[in-house]
């Protein structure tokens, strides 16, 4: 590697070179990286971790994603010797190298991470890299009150990134007494549901802010857990217009892991917009994703959260066969309210209202639609 100087910027160069079978360097394209005040000590990182690739000296490369790193675990294999280590806000860094190979880790703070191996063989890569994140992953645990939860958003410098986290989410039985008797039986179906008697691959949750629509997410996440991952879309107006990220999230992260769950759960909270009664390309696609040819061979379920009416809803989106639950969650009664509290309650509440109350605070009047009160 070389520097240049162009207009007073300093920009190291990459130069390709002739591997040990005589390639004229002249047939090989060089590589130059610029850099300007935009980028940071863990950008130089990853540009020098190309080098060796590049130059051909190391011309093989394999690399993992990792949704939930262990804590301790530092992902370098055995024997590895630091060359690099860059801290910033959102990630760090580190590049090392071994006896014909270098290994490149990024652990976002979000709790994610990205290993990169390159070598001078494929299987001292793939070994390397086995080596590097063997036991590195939090297993999957089933026999408490937390739920795995993966969490999907696209960064500008980055791309589509999931990151994993362990949530606490009480069971169905715990919570039922929330809901009104309308929704607590529908639920009762929704939650039992297994693999086998899935007949539509759409969840559709609606009605005002603070009824506990997200705490049902929860808690179909943790009912479901032995057979389906739940991973979260933070923002799923962009999931569904920019078909490379929903290409990503739909094969998932762990195509290869074979102690994943086989059905995965994708949720999008307050989707009000995507769903409404206009015709749109978001909208075509989530419903090409639910039982269009995207859909087809791929075992993943879709649940939304909406505080329309679901008079306002396209009609594509509730037909028969699509939806696998379309189920309003209303305010409690007043008799439920105040058998829950223990006090006279004379209107009907939402479940926020009611968390409200049994803390001492009440409300002055309902909640504004379109809030949103996250339960």
């Amino acid at each position: 590697m070389e520097a240049v100087t162009i207009s007073g910027q300093a920009i190291p160069r990459l130069m390709a070179v002739g591997d040990s079978a005589g390639l004229d360097p002249a047939c090989l394209l060089p590589v130059v990286v610029g850099i300007d005040d935009t980028d940071t000590p863990g950008d130089m990182l990853d540009a020098l971790a190309l080098a060796p690739f590049v130059a051909g000296k190391q011309p093989y490369a394999s690399t993992a994603r990792l949704g939930e790193v262990r804590p301790g675990s530092s992902l370098l294999p055995p024997g590895a010797t630091m060359l690099r280590h860059a801290v910033e806000p959102d990630r760090e860094s580190c590049l090392a190298a071994g006896d014909g190979w270098t290994i490149r880790v990024v652990r976002w703070h979000g709790g994610g991470a990205e290993v990169s191996v390159t070598a001078v063989a494929e299987d001292v890569a793939r070994t390397v890299l086995s080596l590097a994140t063997r036991d590195a992953v939090v297993e999957r645990r089933t026999d408490d009150t937390a739920v795995s939860m993966g969490f999907w958003h696209r960064s500008p410098r980055r791309g589509p990134h999931r990151a994993g986290r362990r949530m606490s989410a009480a069971s169905w039985a715990a919570i039922r007494a929330n809901y009104a008797p309308p929704a607590a039986a529908a639920l009762d179906d929704l939650m039992a549901v297994t693999p086998e008697t899935i007949h539509g691959h759409l969840v559709l949750l609606h009605g005002a802010p603070g009824t506990g629509k997200t705490t049902v997410l929860r808690t179909l996440a943790r009912e479901w857990r032995s057979w389906c991952q739940a991973d979260c879309v933070l923002d799923p107006e962009i999931l569904f217009s920019e078909p490379g990220y929903l290409m990503d999230v739909t094969i998932g992260y762990d195509a290869e892991d074979e102690d994943a769950p086989p059905w995965r759960l994708l949720l999008l909270e307050d989707c009000d917009e995507l769903i409404r009664g206009e015709a749109s390309q978001p909208l075509s696609r989530l419903l090409n994703l639910t039982d269009g040819m995207l859909g087809q061979g791929r075992q993943v379920l879709v649940a939304i959260t909406t505080n329309e009416d679901l008079r306002s809803l396209h009609p594509a989106v509730v037909r028969p066969g699509r939806c696998l639950a379309h189920i309003e969650i209303g305010p409690l009664s007043p008799a439920q309210a105040s058998a829950s509290l223990g006090q006279p309650v004379t209107r009907p509440v939402t479940l926020a209202e009611l968390y409200a109350m049994q803390n001492g605070h009440t409300p002055a009047c309902p909640p504004e639609t379109g809030t949103g009160l996250y339960l």
